[in-house]
């Protein structure tokens, strides 16, 4: 792959009038903070109108806001898209009626969370849904008369007087604020998950109907998830692909996790076909599989069951195969048994003869086409990453990215022939900012195995200059840094500061085939670290305008692990480190953990079964060994990596008189999410590689 050329401003130069020049800057946080995003692209039924999410950030103004945007496919012109929801509103999930007349969505416009529809072609919005509590997610019925969804409840609250299951719930929370004693007693795990304290409500499946027009909007509905001790959606990340409808209404299958107590070291997930009048038992569908069963998605005639499955129980990284289950017989079969990636969604053709699906791919996120009956697989919408699409008929659209252009919104037809560009992006919005120009490399890592990664030169390349380098270390540790568009770590906010930048996707990586991302397991300090160690020889030998004699290494979760790991394994080529919420001491990681099923499958047990394989790369045992200057970045809300370990690395830093600091967020989890924190979060690592890179 060559260097991908930025274009775009030296066509806008050739466009100025004579002796005017257009100014180039490199991106900067605020750029990248304030960026106007797309996403949720949604097909009218007939493929004729498209209508996406774009969401706003006034950075001046303190605030972000979110509108539905319509464009009409079947005309030609260069008509930009058209707001169709007022100003102020907060807006997500839009669904389209069967009809295609209305337009369903979710906004927090008066409060909670709630449900609204609107004429498809504009018009003032009609709130339907007047529930004490959010609604979470929701998918329309087949014949869009009622609406399955999620909210979280208290399960003895279904037994209330009035049948109002929400009011009861918000009234239990609100009691519990207004209490004298703020003491809270468990006896089992959850206590905690990713970013929120276990306060005994499940997230639990609703039906209801929806309301005539003047009628007034609904305040109750029926549980049909109550006889299942499990969230749908699962948390902390389930959403409406959860669960789905059949095609005549009749039921719902829903991905669910009942564990018990097993809960926090379990990843059996099973579907389960449940009634939406919530009179009939649940049946598990999936009930010979101790692995997770995810995503359902129903053939047009609602006799098979698509959906996505795991093989080995309690590894949340395995490969997801596609299966497809025969409701009549019960037969399952998996459908291109010998495609070696792992898709993370699925959906039906319009003929009914293939499946769509996402997944990582050597570096790339593309969308494929899968036979059914042969198991083909073609690659249809390839470079950079795909973050959603949807299909309608014969028309595609899709949310696609790259490194160089953030999320734009293109439809086509279904077989991705040519793709039209709905949405500008990211050099189109930001004429004035010229992007790194970066390339995809590989050299022989661990074991002789071939090992792919990225190469970003600084937006202001000149041949033959040096620059210094970010060395980017990716998290999961089942991750990947790729060609794709992140508004946390984002390489082109390092080109933009005059940096080059290098990412490896080291063993443990995703997209490369289930082996490569297994080698990982139980080698977090070996296997990987010699990835990085010959990754970083191969850029420097390929790439003569690195300065390896100024680099600081930066990374995340497993990323913060690895910057902890080399900080006394290898230590010599960095000017400075960046820990961002990363794994200090393993054993104390595999304890105070929320999901323990990570932890006990990347060591092989558990802490007091195992506690060889937690010591045996545990960065807390050499701390001794540090001497490189390291900025820790701490979030008190991150229960999946705990606050404890990042203290633990600054104290261990100061302590010996390293130079350090601690950035803390007493408002963030492990993610630094909140735009004016996300801006100082950048301006705060570029500060501190900026002062070791001597500039």
């Amino acid at each position: 792959m060559r260097f991908r050329p930025a274009l775009l401003p030296l066509c806008l130069a050739a466009l100025l009038p004579a002796g005017e020049v257009l100014a180039e800057r490199g991106l900067q946080p605020q750029d990248l903070v304030a960026l106007t995003r797309v996403s949720s692209p949604t097909l009218s039924p007939d493929g004729a109108r498209l209508v996406f999410v774009e969401r706003t950030v006034d950075l001046d103004g303190e605030g972000s806001g979110t509108a539905l945007y319509l464009r009409d496919l079947r005309t030609r012109d260069a008509r930009p898209p058209q707001r169709i929801t007022p100003e102020g509103w907060s807006i997500s999930a839009p669904t389209f009626s069967p009809d295609g007349g209305t337009l369903y969505f979710l906004s927090g416009r008066n409060g909670n969370q709630q449900l609204y529809a609107m004429p498809a072609s504009g018009g003032e919005p009609r709130q339907l849904t007047d529930f004490a509590l959010d609604i979470g997610s929701y998918r329309l019925s087949p014949d869009g008369s009622r609406i399955a969804f999620g909210a979280a409840t208290f399960g003895d609250c279904a037994q209330a007087s009035d049948g109002d299951v929400f009011a009861c719930t918000k009234t239990r929370l609100d009691a519990r604020t207004a209490g004298r004693t703020s003491g809270v007693i468990y006896d089992e795990l959850f206590v905690r998950h990713w970013d929120t304290w276990n306060d005994g409500r499940r997230n639990r499946l609703h039906v209801a109907a929806l309301p005539a027009n003047g009628a007034a909007p609904l305040r109750t509905a029926t549980v049909v998830s109550q006889a299942l001790d499990g969230d749908v959606p699962s948390r902390p990340f389930g959403g409406a692909e959860d669960y789905a409808w059949a095609p005549d209404g009749s039921a719902l299958v829903a991905s669910v996790r009942v564990a018990g107590r097993e809960e926090p070291w379990s990843t059996n997930f099973d579907l389960y076909r449940l009634d939406p009048s919530g009179r009939g038992e649940p049946v598990n569908l999936t009930a010979d599989n101790p692995a997770w069963d995810a995503g359902p998605v129903f053939s047009a005639d609602g006799g098979t069951l698509f959906y996505r499955a795991m093989k080995r129980p309690d590894f949340e990284a395995d490969r997801y195969a596609i299966m497809s289950l025969d409701l009549a017989s019960g037969k399952v079969q998996e459908i291109a048994p010998d495609w070696d990636r792992s898709p993370s969604r699925i959906a039906v053709s319009a003929d009914g003869r293939s499946l769509f699906a996402t997944a990582q791919d050597t570096g790339q996120y593309p969308l494929f086409r899968v036979d059914i009956a042969s198991g083909e697989v073609t690659r249809l919408v390839d470079g950079g990453s795909v973050s959603s699409f949807d299909i309608a008929g014969d028309t595609l659209a899709v949310a696609r990215n790259s490194m160089r252009t953030g999320d734009v919104i293109y439809t086509s037809d279904s077989a991705a022939q040519q793709l039209r560009a709905i949405t500008p992006d990211a050099s189109e919005r930001l004429p004035d900012v010229r992007f790194g120009d970066y390339e995809q490399f590989s050299f022989r890592g661990w074991d002789g195995n071939t090992v792919h990664g990225y190469v970003v030169k600084p937006w202001n390349y000149r041949e033959g200059e040096e620059y210094p380098v970010a060395f980017l270390i990716h998290g999961g540790p089942q991750g990947s840094f790729g060609d794709g568009w992140s508004y946390r770590w984002n390489p082109q906010t390092y080109a933009g500061q005059g940096w080059a930048v290098v990412m490896i996707d080291f063993h443990g990586s995703t997209g490369y085939g289930q082996e490569f991302t297994d080698a990982i397991s139980q080698h977090w300090g070996d296997r990987p670290l010699e990835d990085l160690q010959k990754g970083w020889a191969a850029a420097l030998r390929d790439y003569d305008f690195l300065d390896g004699d100024r680099a600081c290494a930066l990374g995340a979760s497993y990323g913060g692990y690895m910057v902890n790991w080399i900080a006394s394994q290898w230590n010599g080529p960095w000017k400075c480190f960046v820990n961002h919420n990363g794994v200090f001491d393993t054993r104390s990681m595999g304890l105070v953990t929320e999901e323990l099923w990570f932890t006990e499958w990347e060591h092989g047990g558990t802490v007091y079964d195992k506690p060889e394989a937690y010591e045996r790369f545990n960065p807390a045992r050499h701390v001794g060994d540090w001497k490189v200057p390291m900025l820790v970045v701490a979030g008190q809300n991150d229960f999946r990596v705990p606050i404890d370990q990042s203290l633990s690395a600054f104290t261990a830093l100061q302590r010996q008189g390293i130079p350090s600091k601690l950035l803390y967020f007493p408002d963030e989890n492990h993610w630094v999410l909140k735009p004016h924190n996300s801006v100082l979060w950048h301006d705060t690592v570029n500060a501190w590689l900026r002062q070791h890179f001597g500039q």
